[in-house]
Parts: structure tokens; C-alpha cells; sequence
């Protein structure tokens, strides 16, 4: 319902004024009710952004202005996701869920693990064949979130001549995808 509609709805019970459409009351009840649903659709939009749950646009940047890195994520969804995880660090942000909660509020596709000596973690990128694109700006913000007196070891994984057999088949089947030896090595199809 507009808000002409509730206004006139509102005073036909009261009998006095003219509500037909034309007169001089009803438009003034039509600018009345205009602005009420200007105004009152910008306070949606804004109780919409003010909220990390809902907000889309510009609730979201002005959460990522704060924060000294913005999340490399495509959708508002997953904005609203990673920057969830962000605003959950804490002082006690040190366990290694924390840590890898941190990483994907970063929008950072890595995990940390623990390799069983003290001190020592690894990071893998676990949807990325090979050494990922930008990967000395990802490094930099990592060993920024991490503990500073740990060890940082960066794992990286390319396809085994078992997945390439999988994916092209034979040497033939390599030699006619038109990839070089290591786009196959780190080809995901």
C-alpha cells in the first residue's frame, strides 16, 4: 500500500474531509503521502545497510573503509560473510580456526596447518594449482594475520602426470589442448 492510500484510509472514518480524487484535500493527502514514501524508503535502504546481515552496497563499504584490507570477494553475500569473519578477531583470534577464519574474511582462498613441530605452520591455497596470481600481496597480508614468532612454511600442489592422464588422456591429448607444461600442470577444467 502507498502511503496516499493509508493517509485516506486513515480519515474517511473521520467524515470531514473531501477524499475524492481532485479536491483540494486529497492533493494535498497525495503530497503528503509522495514524500512519506520517499522518505520512508530511504530509511528502509538505510536500516537495510545498517545491518552486516542485509546490507548490499553501501553499508558494506563503509565496514570495509574501516578495516585495512577489503575482501576479495564478488558477491555482497560473500562480502558480508568475510567481513563477519574480520570483525570476529579478537585478542584470543590466535587458535588456528581463528587464523583460517581471519584468511577467508581477508578474502584469502588459503588454509594454515599445523605440522606437528612448535612453531611451525603451513599455508596452502587449496583451490589453486600452482603458485596463486598476486601471490606476493596474498603472502604479505598472511604473514601480517599470523603470529609473528611462527614459521611460515607456503605449500603449493600441481597436477600429477595421474591427473593429467585423467584430463587430456594421452601426449596426444596434451599436445592438443595447446597449454604449456605448466598451465597443464596447474589446469583445473
Amino acid at each position: 500500500m502507498v502511503h496516499i492510500d493509508y493517509l485516506v484510509e486513515l480519515l474517511r472514518p473521520l467524515g470531514v474531509y473531501d477524499l475524492r480524487a481532485g479536491t483540494r484535500n486529497r492533493a494535498e493527502l497525495e503530497a503528503y503521502g509522495g514524500r512519506l514514501d520517499v522518505e520512508l524508503g530511504e530509511i528502509e535502504l538505510t536500516q537495510r545497510e545498517m545491518s552486516l546481515t542485509t546490507a548490499e552496497s553501501f553499508g558494506l563499504e563503509r565496514v570495509e573503509a574501516l578495516l585495512p584490507y577489503r575482501p576479495a570477494s564478488p558477491t555482497a553475500a560473500e562480502r558480508r560473510q568475510a567481513l563477519a569473519a574480520l570483525l570476529r578477531i579478537g585478542g584470543d583470534s590466535f587458535t588456528l580456526r581463528a587464523i583460517n577464519d581471519t584468511l577467508a574474511g581477508c578474502g584469502i582462498n588459503a588454509k594454515a596447518v599445523e605440522t606437528g613441530n612448535v612453531g611451525y605452520v603451513e599455508v596452502y591455497f587449496p583451490d589453486v594449482a600452482g603458485i596463486p596470481e598476486g601471490f606476493e600481496q596474498l603472502r604479505l597480508i598472511i604473514e601480517e594475520i599470523l603470529p609473528c614468532h611462527l614459521e611460515i612454511t607456503y605449500v603449493f600442489w600441481y597436477n600429477s602426470w595421474a591427473d593429467l592422464g585423467e584430463l587430456v588422456g594421452t601426449w596426444g591429448g596434451a599436445a592438443d589442448t595447446g597449454k604449456s607444461w605448466y598451465e597443464l600442470a596447474t589446469w583445473k577444467p
